[in-house]
């Protein structure tokens, strides 16, 4: 059996990772609605990005921004670029709402 197939930058499947914090997490906010965003952009009445989307997306992200971003922030990420991909939303309208939000920000 060959074991030399090239492995992707996010297969981390059999690497030593170390010891794995078990500790429970709560989900910040942001982290809940980047949850709820894929419930809606997913379900059967909109139809507009899929699971394995999602995760092609992640998987594209290329091995800087994997290891750099936490595991909402890749999710955010890859749905971004798929609803720009898709034609749902422009790049221009995101920068423009985030200039907005950072605007309204305190």
């Amino acid at each position: 059996m060959n074991n030399d197939h090239h492995r992707g930058y996010h297969d981390l499947a059999g690497l030593e990772a170390g010891p794995v914090d078990q500790t429970e997490h709560n989900p910040a906010h942001w982290e809940k609605q980047v949850d709820a965003m894929l419930t809606l952009l997913s379900d059967e009445k909109r139809g507009l990005m899929r699971v394995d989307e999602l995760r092609r997306g992640i998987e594209t992200l290329g091995p800087d921004a994997y290891e750099k971003l936490g595991y909402y922030e890749r999710w955010i990420e890859s749905i971004r670029m798929i609803v720009v991909e898709k034609g749902v939303v422009s790049e221009d309208e995101i920068a423009t709402r985030i200039a907005a939000l950072r605007k309204a920000a305190p």
